[in-house]
């Protein structure tokens, strides 16, 4: 019982865990950020595009 007990208070992964979801938050970030900046990027080269053609 002693040993379920120690087990249970037993927090030592549980920072190595906050990082990792932390680093998850942070890259789901990014994705989203640069998926809007993708579109945006292809809207002024295809603007530049067109310019340069006429």
């Amino acid at each position: 019982m002693q040993k379920i007990i120690a087990f249970a208070k037993d927090d030592t992964g549980a920072t190595a865990i906050e990082y990792g979801l932390i680093a998850a938050i942070v890259g789901v970030g990014i994705i989203t950020g640069l998926t809007s900046l993708k579109t945006e990027l292809n809207t002024l080269f295809a603007t530049i595009v067109t310019n340069l053609g006429n």
